[in-house]
């Protein structure tokens, strides 16, 4: 596996023209403008996608996600501050006979204002919050991108804010489930941006509560937890060949406030630790996790102290310790088509036997907005 692995790695860097790690061809963004004043746009956005973990611990199932996801719109802009839009969201597993995996309408209405952006439906969420991977897993960009509820994005120069807030399981009168909702917060501030030196403070928060008083499960009590994170960013633009140096570093915290107390433990905390390098041959990547008692709402299983595998659920281990390389090469083939392979092998320094496993990702996505006509 190592070998084979060492293979691909070379093989990739070989072949590399030009690579920056952004995940912004993966985001989808509505914003009114004037140039836009009484249009209305059709918008298609196809995300294809393998993911696979080549994975054997008790914190991390082994599974291979493949397939396709498709979400046309349309958008109509009212005036040079609102948005309209109307869509579905699609999802085809490769390999499942019984059609679509999934398929959700999407709704939105966006308002935005200078560096204000006022969003009630669909949400820009999932990996677009860009939250750590401890609090927020990439996979969910696979598994659950739809999120809806309101959101409030702020985008100044120096300060960058996402609130939102997201209902995930509505429920009705005598109901035999729990309502769920998940929000958070996501800010960074600028201190320091010098030549070609940027330090900047992030600060990140996840809460998710389930409860609701007209359910009839009353046997199962009110849950309420707690996921946050800062630190600092220091990032160095270099030159054309190697063109970033960077390392990323949090404190990342857990708390269980609920009022009866059943998971194994109430409270934890975690070292989310990155030091980094953009080349035009691709991007390269460390990172260290040490964590102590940490349950995550949505991050990956990974960091967990608590398993959630099929075959290992309830699995403790307080102390977790992860060291991880990452190799991610992107390219944008012809216009609004968009290559991104990824290669991320880790230790798991916390077990006796320390294997190396890993995940590997390939993505390709397609996105166009098309003007169908203007209103006069």
């Amino acid at each position: 596996m190592k070998k084979n692995l060492l293979f691909a790695i070379i093989i990739l860097l070989s072949v590399a023209a030009k690579a920056q790690l952004n995940n912004d061809y993966l985001f989808t963004k509505i914003r009114p403008a004037d140039s836009l004043d009484k249009e209305l746009h059709f918008s298609i956005n196809n995300f294809n996608y393998v993911r696979n973990y080549e994975y054997s611990n008790n914190f991390h199932d082994g599974y291979t996600l493949y397939g396709t996801q498709l979400e046309p719109k349309l958008i109509y802009y009212p005036n040079e501050n609102l948005a309209v839009s109307a869509g579905a969201y699609l999802r085809k597993d490769f390999g499942n006979e019984r059609g679509l995996y999934d398929a959700k309408p999407l709704f939105n209405l966006t308002y935005h204002k200078r560096n204000l952006t006022l969003i009630f439906g669909s949400l820009e969420g999932n990996i677009q919050h860009n939250y750590i991977e401890p609090l927020y897993d990439f996979e969910r960009k696979i598994t659950t991108p739809i999120e809806y509820g309101t959101q409030l994005i702020v985008e100044r120069e120096k300060f960058k804010l996402d609130s939102w807030i997201s209902w995930q399981k509505m429920i009705y009168k005598g109901d035999p489930k729990k309502e769920e909702i998940v929000g958070g917060l996501n800010a960074e501030q600028t201190l320091l941006e010098i030549a070609n030196w940027k330090l900047s403070i992030p600060v990140q928060f996840l809460a998710f509560h389930q409860g609701g008083q007209i359910d009839i499960l009353k046997e199962i009590p009110i849950s309420t937890l707690f996921n946050g994170a800062t630190g600092f960013k220091l990032h160095r633009k270099i030159g054309r060949n190697v063109q970033e140096v960077f390392t990323d570093n949090y404190i990342a915290a857990y708390k269980d406030f609920s009022p009866t107390k059943v998971r194994a433990y109430q409270g934890g905390f975690g070292l989310w630790l990155n030091a980094g390098v953009n080349t035009k041959w691709g991007n390269l990547m460390a990172s260290y996790w040490k964590g102590n008692n940490f349950i995550t709402i949505k991050g990956m299983p990974l960091y967990q102290s608590v398993s959630d595998n099929l075959y290992e659920k309830g699995f403790t281990q307080s102390s977790r310790s992860i060291f991880a390389v990452r190799y991610f090469y992107q390219k944008q083939l012809v216009p609004h088509l968009y290559l991104d392979v990824r290669i991320e092998p880790h230790f798991d320094l916390g077990t006796p036997d320390s294997q190396l496993q890993f995940n590997h990702s390939l993505f390709l996505t397609y996105k166009e907005d098309f003007r169908i006509f203007k209103r006069k």
